[in-house]
């Protein structure tokens, strides 16, 4: 359990250049990189257990690694011939399971058996299988709905027309690993862009795949020919984890931050366009533009007012926990609606924050698919969980800027942000 409490001064000006690197870019660059046809060089990965269970499969699959100072070199295996029931930890990466369920459908002939941790369990997999399955691959001791741990059998995968029900970055991502390697050409709907990395960076190693925004978001993806051209690519500030920070500068009194090197992909930073509806000091410009956008936000404290959050929840599906920090300290009644897919994250993420925000005597109304929260002043001296869920426990960190609290289980950052409370110490006293 750690102590959180308020601190006396904080230096009024912080720069901060190094907060984390993007997760969702460090796991697909690595993934992408078994299907290359020389080495990836991939500059300032991110370090952390998620990325790491990505990066311990690449190297069951057959890929060599090498580090040289801040730069991992991801030498791609020379065949898909493996050995058959290999079994692949992804602990509690979501992403990995399901990437990797896209790549491996078409291994055919291997049999890969996947299997979490206890979080990892409780999260469904069954949207994958959806379109797996009838593109050929086979699942065996899985539930249905599958849930880990299942074995997947790779095969000769057929082309197939998929619309998606939901708009989800991992479902598309697995769907265009699967159809790279299917017979024919395939097409993908969604109803609106989810995070698009995947199609940015295959199109950028030669990836055949045609975009069309008219009614939703679709995508035509056609066969692999041969081996992709390879990345040499660096990894830039992960935008879903300076935004635990960029909360902490708005509601911390007298602060102005400045936060360089971060993605700023525009299906990443809608949560940036909330927090100004609320009536935050945010700027952000792009100083640089190639696979991705990446630029400098800079921030001031600021009084919030409630808002509503009711649409493009894929868009800001990481930062609601911190949002709702955000909400707790605004003046009005804040609403999510459409956000369900909070209830089958690492924690049933609605029902986490819920449950934190009456620990502090914020008055909370919880839906099936969101939340109404109404600001306050936080209880002082309140016991927080962090439900083993690294969001959680990072967002309501945040509330040791207002008043103090304990928190649980702390140690889950590390999934995603190992060095989050070092960087919070610029806003907070730990104990």
């Amino acid at each position: 359990m750690i102590k959180i409490c308020p601190k006396h001064s904080i230096q009024e000006t912080l720069v901060f250049d190094e907060i984390g690197r993007d997760k969702s870019l460090s796991h697909r660059a690595i993934i992408f990189a078994l299907l290359a046809d020389t080495p990836t060089y991939i500059h300032h990965c991110l370090d952390a257990q998620d990325t790491l269970a990505t990066l311990h499969i690449a190297h069951q699959l057959g890929a060599e690694m090498q580090r040289q100072g801040h730069t991992l070199i991801i030498t791609p295996p020379t065949s898909k011939c493996l050995a058959s029931d290999v079994n692949l930890q992804c602990h509690n990466s979501g992403t990995t399971m399901r990437l990797y369920m896209g790549l491996l459908s078409g291994f055919d002939g291997n049999r890969f058996y996947f299997d979490g941790d206890s979080s990892l369990q409780k999260r469904p997999m069954q949207r994958i299988r959806d379109f797996l399955e009838p593109m050929g691959a086979v699942f065996a001791d899985g539930s249905t709905p599958l849930y880990p741990p299942f074995c997947l059998q790779g095969s000769k995968l057929s082309a197939l027309h998929h619309i998606s029900p939901i708009s989800s970055a991992q479902s598309k991502s697995a769907f265009i690993l699967a159809a790279l390697q299917a017979q024919g050409t395939s097409f993908y709907s969604e109803p609106y862009k989810s995070r698009d990395h995947s199609e940015r960076l295959l199109l950028a190693m030669g990836a055949q795949i045609k975009i069309t925004q008219n009614t939703g978001y679709q995508l035509t993806i056609h066969p692999l020919r041969h081996k992709l051209r390879s990345l040499d690519f660096e990894i830039p500030n992960d935008p879903s984890s300076v935004f635990f920070f960029i909360v902490a500068c708005l509601i911390s009194p007298k602060s102005h931050c400045i936060f360089t090197n971060v993605l700023l992909n525009p299906t990443r930073i809608y949560a940036l366009s909330i927090l100004k509806q609320m009536g935050a000091n945010i700027t952000w410009h792009t100083t640089s533009s190639q696979i991705e956008e990446i630029g400098t936000i800079e921030v001031r404290s600021s009084t919030l007012s409630a808002t509503t959050l009711n649409s493009q929840i894929a868009w800001c599906i990481d930062e609601i926990p911190a949002l709702c920090i955000a909400f707790a300290c605004a003046n009005g009644e804040s609403i999510i609606r459409n956000a369900g897919e909070l209830r089958i994250k690492e924690s049933d993420r609605l029902a986490s924050i819920a449950h934190n925000l009456q620990a502090l005597g914020i008055q909370v109304e919880e839906y099936d698919d969101g939340l109404k929260i109404t600001g306050g002043e936080f209880q002082q001296n309140a016991k927080l969980q962090s439900f083993g869920d690294h969001r959680i426990a990072m967002a309501f960190s945040l509330v040791g800027i207002k008043t103090q609290v304990w928190i649980e289980n702390t140690e889950c950052v590390n999934i995603s942000l190992p060095n989050f409370y070092q960087i919070l110490e610029h806003f907070v006293e730990l104990q």
